[in-house]
């Protein structure tokens, strides 16, 4: 049984983090971290767990954790993590980190995109980017994840393939990208209130948003060459979902048997990762709930563009999802166990 620590148990991912952990059954929580309910019933913060979950909130005492756990999420802001984890803690047991502290490798680059100075800069060598479809090998051995965030994990998706394989011109991406507000996170701010969403669509983040140069990171190395991509995020109204219209040109003589072939050599083992027939749009309410990602393009011949589509629950597999399927590689068990829930279609 894989006792699980979550610092951050409050927030909309570690909520999610609770509810896929519980129906684990390799698993065991032993601590809801909440700096902000200290004390309180977790299932007061969320009625949902009511008689099914009668632990109160606990602090953020990493250390403390370390001696009850066997893998440590941390679902909390920037900065966080990385000014609590060191080598001795990851002596004691293993961290998958749901902020962006260790997804980029050069801190002078998460300095100037966060604002932060970062916290454990020598850890950054050993730390995994753990989207695992990409990395599995190097999670399964690692101490340190950093857990993908929500866009990139869309957006990597569904734009590498065609990238490893040499089909479209790399210096050509363009990625708009659409999220649900639980992207935003649980805190009260007015951006995010209901009357400022509802019946709205807006950008934001435009040419500046922080997970522009994770994407970038990844993008490159499926590229096997440094590349720029334009991303542009925008917040939708609704609770859950990324979606996710990416477009480049393609190489010269490229097919679209080409294009397929490409997916679905690159998703044919892949058990979240579904590439939909000739023909079908991702729709975000077909991934909700789930850890699934669907993906699919379509060809423009009159301007020799590929619009590559993706669609994820942004809680599951774009946070609380895809951490459980890394801590069930780190600890060597089916990769899908917990994770197997259908998606619910509204």
């Amino acid at each position: 049984m894989i006792k699980a620590g979550i610092i951050g148990s409050t927030g909309y991912a570690g909520a999610e983090l609770v509810r896929l952990l519980l129906n684990h059954p390799d698993s065991e929580i032993v601590w809801y971290g909440s700096r902000s309910y200290v004390d309180e019933p977790y299932a007061d913060v969320y009625g949902n767990f009511f008689e099914l979950v009668d632990a109160k909130c606990l602090d953020d005492d990493l250390d403390a954790l370390a001696e009850r756990a066997d893998v440590i999420f941390t679902a909390t802001p920037q900065g966080f993590c990385a000014s609590k984890v060191s080598a001795e803690l990851l002596a004691k047991t293993k961290v998958i980190d749901l902020s962006a502290d260790f997804r980029i490798k050069d801190p002078a680059r998460y300095e100037e995109w966060y604002g932060i100075r970062h916290g454990a800069p020598e850890l950054l060598p050993e730390a995994v980017y753990g989207l695992t479809e990409l990395h599995r090998d190097e999670v399964a051995s690692a101490r340190l994840i950093a857990n993908p965030g929500c866009f990139p994990t869309c957006s990597i998706l569904t734009v590498a393939p065609l990238l490893e394989n040499g089909l479209i011109d790399p210096d050509t991406v363009i990625i708009d990208a659409k999220s649900g507000t639980s992207g935003a996170g649980r805190g009260a701010k007015v951006p995010n209130l209901f009357c400022e969403v509802n019946e709205t669509v807006k950008a934001y983040g435009v040419t500046v948003h922080r997970h522009t140069p994770e994407i970038e990171d990844q993008l490159s190395l499926a590229a096997s060459r440094p590349i720029l991509v334009q991303f542009t995020p925008h917040l939708i109204p609704m609770n859950r979902g990324i979606c996710v219209t990416a477009y480049a040109s393609l190489k010269d003589g490229v097919s679209e048997h080409d294009v397929r072939s490409a997916y679905e050599a690159a998703y044919r083992d892949e058990p979240f990762v579904r590439v939909l027939p000739e023909g079908r749009i991702p729709e975000t309410r077909y991934v909700r709930g789930s850890n699934y990602a669907d993906v699919n393009f379509r060809i423009d011949p009159r301007t020799k563009r590929v619009v590559m589509m993706g669609v994820i629950d942004n809680v599951v597999k774009g946070a609380a999802g895809q951490a459980v399927q890394n801590m069930n590689v780190m600890f060597g068990i089916p990769e899908t166990t917990g994770l197997a829930g259908i998606p619910m279609p509204f």
